[in-house]
């Protein structure tokens, strides 16, 4: 049995644990790349590409692999051709995973503040959490350009933190990837890990954290 966790908020991620964001994403990698003359990529490959923001994605989709080496001049001419795509597609057929809105109702319920820490650039960020319907539980959103550095660095979880005027401790993470658990770890906030999501093609159950859930709802049920 899970032990119980202790938190007077809560911090979760966006893309794998609040919205299924991927066919937004590689909707706008078959555009970028049919654009630059570059065959398109599978969508299950762009999935593990996806983590650590929008310029690491684009560098990844002109190597073609997760850890390649983009070419200076393509990826030059590639980024802002993403960008304009993905203003197009940030939601297109995007879903919010199963129990998402139950678990954050009684999160709310309970008087849990909450706030957005992800690595989606922020006017990225703003336009998917408000088509997606998620704006009225998220006054606080800690965006991938927010401050000079993203999750894995502990900065946005401290800077959230501030936010809601809770100390780290007393913040619970919850999100999909490595990334959310090494933030949280180095922030000094208990993390949960959702079972579905991205984490870059690695098995979340290699992740340390302390607990994995299928859904918010089983989240919610371990807070005290």
């Amino acid at each position: 049995m899970t032990t119980p966790i202790t938190a007077r908020a809560v911090l979760i991620d966006l893309d794998g644990t609040l919205v299924d964001s991927i066919p937004g994403l590689s909707e706008a990698a078959r555009r970028t790349l049919v654009e630059l003359g570059m065959q398109p990529l599978p969508q299950a490959l762009v999935e593990t590409f996806v983590g650590k923001g929008i310029g690491r994605l684009v560098e990844r989709l002109v190597a073609g692999s997760r850890d390649g080496v983009p070419d200076p001049a393509l990826l030059a001419r590639a980024m802002p051709v993403y960008e304009r795509h993905y203003l197009d597609t940030v939601s297109w057929e995007c879903q919010l995973y199963p129990g998402v809105l139950e678990g954050l109702d009684a999160m709310r319920a309970r008087g849990l503040p909450l706030a957005c820490v992800t690595n989606k650039a922020g006017r990225y960020a703003q336009v998917l959490i408000e088509r997606m319907g998620l704006a009225p539980y998220f006054p606080v959103l800690v965006a991938g350009d927010t401050l000079p550095v993203k999750k894995p660095d502990p900065a946005p979880l401290l800077h959230g933190a501030g936010l809601l005027g809770v100390p780290p401790a007393e913040l619970l993470m919850i999100g999909d990837s490595l990334n959310d658990a090494l933030a949280a770890r180095r922030a000094g906030c208990p993390v949960v890990c959702v079972s579905y999501g991205y984490n870059e093609g690695v098995d979340i159950r290699t992740v340390d954290a302390d607990a994995i859930v299928d859904s918010l709802v089983e989240a919610e049920r371990l807070i005290r």
